[in-house]
């Protein structure tokens, strides 16, 4: 058995703020996977949202701006008690990554050792340390230590092992964004239908696209003219400018689902270009969380929205499946050595790329 090293690389979260609150160490204890867990050596963690709106505290309802007016710095203004996704005060330090692609090298008790060996990716939304009740979970990185680091431990029946040829900074782009991408369109029920798609460019809003195509859905992405190439390359049907008037632009009551992760002042626009019955469903709000709604239009329109968190656990086992049968690919913009994960995320708020950004902890 390979021997393990006492101490390793890792950011530490030491509060909520700018990235003056992460610590990149390299003295760091490694993790010892307790009962029903194992110990990965990570290869690679994708860059996510969550992450930075952990880090900033976005999540507390004292913030109503987006997050990119407070990605870099922070913001003034953040309650502790209410600052993660799930509520509860954040334990700081906090090792972040709610991705997480890599080997396991130990195993605790009740684990077969046989696993040892496999490559793995962890369900980011973890359903083990709440005994599985439903509607409750764990976020990798924020209720308990994630990827962020050299070595994370996780449950070993949430650590899937998957059979592809991919790139380990390709696998480490799946957990999270692809599994909030999949859990939306299956709350929703999408099928070969009409699906609006916004944030189509990011991480989310790029797998979103893919996991709708394999549907059968006909897609039109909201994405910058820039990248309008880019996004009809994963699969977009349609591009519409984020800056344009939506109901001028395609139409009312032409859309079957709309699949958000934006909100901010243009949302009751969505609304409007749903048809009579339609489905909203909503993972994120990058363009800020406060937004106006007409209650006539909800119910006159007969819609229905759909907030998306909590994940059946058939999203995340569908798209280790998915990947099997090569039906899905991600796409990495570009990677990053751990130790920059401070520009990486600059560069994650900059939002000039399309897919995503991913670390690499030292070998």
């Amino acid at each position: 058995m390979t021997t393990l090293p006492e101490t390793m690389a890792a950011v530490l979260l030491t509060g909520h703020g700018g990235f003056e609150v992460l610590d990149y160490r390299t003295d760091i204890p490694v993790p010892t996977p307790g009962d029903g867990e194992v110990l990965i050596n990570v290869a690679a963690a994708g860059v996510n949202n969550t992450d930075i709106n952990t880090r900033i505290g976005w999540y507390s309802k004292k913030v109503t701006d987006a997050t990119n007016n407070g990605g870099a710095d922070g913001f003034d203004e953040v309650d502790d008690e209410d600052a993660t996704w799930s509520g509860v005060p954040m334990a700081f330090p906090r090792i972040q990554g709610a991705d997480c692609c890599g080997r396991i090298v130990a195993v605790g008790d009740g684990v077969d050792p046989s696993r040892i060996g496999e490559r793995v990716i962890v369900r980011n939304m973890l359903r083990s340390y709440v005994d599985y009740r439903p509607f409750e979970c764990w976020t990798f990185g924020s209720e308990c230590d994630g990827g962020f680091a050299q070595y994370a431990k996780a449950p070993a029946r949430e650590s899937h092992a998957v059979d592809c040829d991919w790139s380990d900074a390709e696998l480490a782009s799946i957990p999270c964004a692809y599994s909030t991408a999949e859990g939306m369109l299956h709350r929703a029920a999408v099928g070969a239908e009409r699906v609006l798609i916004t944030g189509a460019s990011g991480g989310v809003g790029s797998a979103a696209i893919q996991l709708a195509k394999r549907r059968g859905a006909t897609v039109t992405a909201v994405a910058s003219a820039a990248k309008a190439d880019e996004v009809k390359a994963v699969g977009a049907d349609h591009v519409i400018d984020r800056n344009a008037d939506l109901v001028a632009g395609l139409g009312r009551d032409c859309m079957d689902v709309v699949i958000d992760l934006v909100a901010g002042p243009a949302w009751p626009s969505l609304l409007d270009v749903l048809t009579k019955g339609g489905r909203y469903a909503t993972a994120g709000a990058i363009g800020g969380p406060m937004v106006e709604l007409d209650v006539r239009t909800l119910y006159l329109k007969d819609l229905t929205l759909v907030g998306c968190t909590f994940q059946d656990d058939i999203v995340f086992e569908n798209l280790v499946s998915y990947i099997e049968r090569g039906e899905i690919r991600p796409l990495v913009s570009q990677t990053y050595p751990l130790s920059e994960i401070a520009t990486a995320q600059e560069a994650f708020l900059e939002k000039k790329f399309t897919g995503k950004l991913v670390l690499i902890p030292p070998v």
